[in-house]
């Protein structure tokens, strides 16, 4: 059976995740721009027909800046809750082509089924109209990704304790976000429990769970408060050594490469 899975940007420039069964493909965020979305597409032969439909985590620009395009002129499907639904469609930038054409609305907590994909959403704390991340599962195996997180509640530990990779927001390094240009309410804004997951608040979840996990990738990696150095480093700290080989931080602009997960 096939698994797999590709990042095609992961941070505030654009965030777009893409995962394969023997029956379908489907996209997580839409967030890269739509010239750069068609090259990838072109350049790793991703076929729109393949594509089942786009799981929206939120309503931030950086998360769906392609997806009024994708979504009304591409025909692809659009599984949001009602809320992140209403927030696009209020953004001025989004207007010109809004999310209408088949859109299903997602429940926390319900699961449901595409591509071959059992898919189950839960509640991730952040400052937009509503909030996802996702529980995936194919054929027994497992993956959750986490991003745009204010702090790992229990309940994203709940899921992260059942998956086998993990895709988890590692976003700033504090004494850099402390020491950085940002100005104070920016800072406060990053920091305060709704807005973006630190270096040291992923490596606690990740270091909970590590003997479970086969592979955990690092996502939305800010571009002035972090670097991959910094994110890897502060969690391979909390990590049995076995297991440093198991974590990479992903690219804030290029595509990964195509991961298999068995």
């Amino acid at each position: 059976t096939m698994f797999r899975f590709e990042s095609f940007g992961s941070g505030s420039s654009g965030n777009m995740y893409y995962l394969e069964s023997d029956e379908g493909a489907i996209l997580i965020d839409a967030g890269v721009g739509i010239r750069k979305t068609r090259k990838y597409f072109r350049e790793y032969g991703i076929k729109l027909c393949n594509i089942k439909g786009i799981l929206v985590t939120h309503n931030h620009m950086d998360h769906v800046r392609s997806l009024g395009i994708l979504n009304q002129k591409d025909g692809l499907p659009t599984y949001l809750t009602k809320p992140t639904h209403m927030g696009i469609n209020e953004n001025p930038a989004i207007k010109k082509c809004p999310v209408s054409e088949r859109t299903f609305y997602i429940e926390k907590q319900r699961p449901f089924h595409l591509a071959g994909f059992t898919i189950c959403a839960f509640e991730v704390p952040h400052d937009s109209r509503d909030n996802v991340g996702y529980f995936i599962s194919y054929q027994g195996t497992t993956f959750c990704l986490v991003t745009d997180c204010g702090v790992v509640t229990d309940t994203i530990d709940s899921y992260i304790a059942n998956a086998d990779y993990l895709v988890l927001e590692s976003n700033y390094d504090s004494e850099m976000l402390e020491q950085g240009p940002y100005p104070k309410k920016l800072k406060q804004r990053i920091s305060n429990g709704t807005g973006h997951l630190s270096n040291l608040l992923a490596a606690h979840a990740i270091e909970r769970h590590q003997h479970h996990l086969k592979h955990v990738w690092l996502c939305h990696l800010s571009e002035n408060n972090n670097t991959p150095e910094h994110a890897l480093s502060t969690i391979k700290e909390t990590l049995d050594l076995a297991r440093h080989d198991c974590i990479e931080a992903l690219d804030r602009i290029k595509p990964s490469k195509l991961f298999e997960l068995k």
